[in-house]
């Protein structure tokens, strides 16, 4: 296997972590009630780089830190990843907690069609026909549901566009997952602490007046937000975006599920229409890639085969003629196949 082989391996792995977690957090958040939204939200930050400082002292890994400090351009760009990501933690809580989990879903079923845009406007890769046709269809869904909701879903529009920023920015940031989420937690902490402590001043915190197990509760958002967090960031550093899209199919598809058997949303038959359409926009992308993958590993074994015939030709000159024919060297220039530039495959 090789060593990209194994990158993509391993990466796989630690997306599947990820997105498998995310997809059970909403039975979490309600744990926390009474607690609101952005107190939720300021534990997270806080707990989180409580939990991430823990596991760097086990690790003894801090040689990253002095290198990054000397960089200002990505320091920019972890405190990017960190505001959107805040948008998107704290909207996603909300949105569990006053009973949108089924839109909250659909944030992240639309979230890899905007991740391919965000691929062909700022990464300038170039879309196949079967690509065009799934981010056409999405689209035309999103017109469908602001039909079937009476409003435009900005919570699912919300969620998407700051999660697609989120996985952009840690693909530049390319740290790995536990040194990426440290940095980021960084930024949030000072912020979210002063948040805490004012609300504590005011007597509106429920930390410590809710009895010891809230208050554990609260505390394991660190936890919570850590694990699948860390696992994103190593796999982002290690696949290519239309990858990481397609492995967030597993996250939504457990939120909806929890949100019709477990939180009994209902589903009038326009909201169905619209989700069907993103959901056959999600299976042309995955046939679209299936069927890519396929043909680069047919392309890449039949360069091979040609190469090992070459190297006949330049080892054993007298057996050329029994092992090629007189028009196949002429030929051979043709049959290898093109180099593909700005793929949305390739990353």
């Amino acid at each position: 296997m090789s060593p990209q082989q194994q990158q993509d391996r391993v990466g796989l792995v630690y997306g599947f972590a990820a997105y498998a977690m995310w997809g059970l957090v909403p039975l979490f958040w309600p744990l926390l009630e009474p607690a609101g939204a952005m107190e939720i939200l300021a534990h997270r930050m806080v707990w989180s780089l409580v939990a991430v400082v823990l596991v760097l002292l086990v690790l003894r890994r801090w040689a990253w830190i002095r290198p990054l400090l000397r960089q200002p351009k990505r320091l920019g760009t972890i405190a990017l990843a960190a505001t959107v990501i805040s948008v998107n933690w704290g909207l996603y809580i909300w949105g569990v907690n006053s009973g949108h989990v089924v839109e909250t879903a659909l944030g992240y079923f639309i979230n890899p069609l905007v991740s391919i845009a965000f691929g062909v406007l700022l990464l300038r890769e170039r879309l196949r026909p079967a690509q065009w046709t799934a981010v056409g269809v999405g689209a035309v869904a999103v017109g469908v549901l602001s039909v079937g909701y009476g409003k435009l879903p900005w919570i699912a529009l919300t969620l998407a566009f700051s999660f697609a920023t989120y996985g952009l920015a840690k693909k530049r940031i390319g740290l790995d997952g536990l040194e990426s989420l440290a940095a980021e937690t960084a930024v949030q902490f000072l912020p979210a602490l002063g948040f805490l402590v004012c609300l504590a001043a005011r007597g509106d915190s429920t930390f410590g007046s809710e009895g010891p197990a809230h208050s554990v509760l609260l505390a394991s958002c660190g936890l919570v937000t850590a694990l699948p967090l860390i696992c994103f960031g190593a796999s982002a550093v290690r696949l290519p975006l239309s990858t990481i899209g397609m492995l967030q199919y597993i996250a939504p598809t457990f939120q909806f599920v929890l949100g019709l058997a477990v939180f009994h949303e209902s589903m009038p038959p326009e909201r169905w229409a619209g989700f069907a359409l993103v959901w056959l926009a999600l299976a042309l992308l995955t046939w679209d890639a299936l069927r890519t993958a396929h043909r680069a590993r047919r392309e890449l074994t039949d360069a091979a085969s040609r190469a090992a015939l070459m190297s006949v030709n330049v080892d054993a000159p007298e057996a050329v003629p029994d092992v090629l024919p007189d028009a196949l060297p002429d030929a051979l220039p043709d049959a290898l196949p093109e180099p593909r530039r700005g793929s949305i495959s390739g990353g």
